[in-house]
């Protein structure tokens, strides 16, 4: 079974969201990475960039596929890492730590509450393979 943190929230694009001060970090999850396989570049966004929720906000090339990235919330990227240029692969061997891909300044941290928890993702989860 996949690592879904509890402190986390998120999206059923397998995005996750965690709020730190002022900015709320986002990545892919664990269940994401797993999917997808070997992860080999990463398209990120520039800083600055406004985003509304769902919007792409970049993409993940995997030696299986190709996925978008999709906003679980609108605001402002202030920060993105750079460091998945050169090291795409902490995606899968830290997903929600070294693996971030963007922090984001929210327009309205409450659109937040509108993500699942841990919980109702673990059942998201369930419900997909039992498609």
């Amino acid at each position: 079974m996949a690592d879904i943190p509890e402190e986390l929230k998120y999206t059923e694009e397998h995005e996750w969201a965690r709020i730190e001060d002022d900015v709320v970090v986002i990545g892919i999850t664990d269940y994401a990475q797993e999917a997808l396989g070997e992860i080999v570049f990463v398209e990120l966004p520039s800083e600055g960039e406004e985003l509304e929720i769902g919007d792409t906000f970049g993409g993940v090339e995997s030696t299986k596929s190709v996925s978008d990235l999709f906003s679980p919330i609108s605001g402002d990227i202030v920060e993105v890492n750079e460091l998945l240029v050169e090291s795409p692969e902490d995606i899968n061997t830290d997903p929600y730590g070294d693996g971030w891909i963007i922090k984001i300044s929210p327009d309205n941290k409450e659109e937040l509450d509108e993500l699942m928890d841990s919980s109702q993702y673990e059942k998201f989860l369930e419900s997909q393979e039992e498609v």
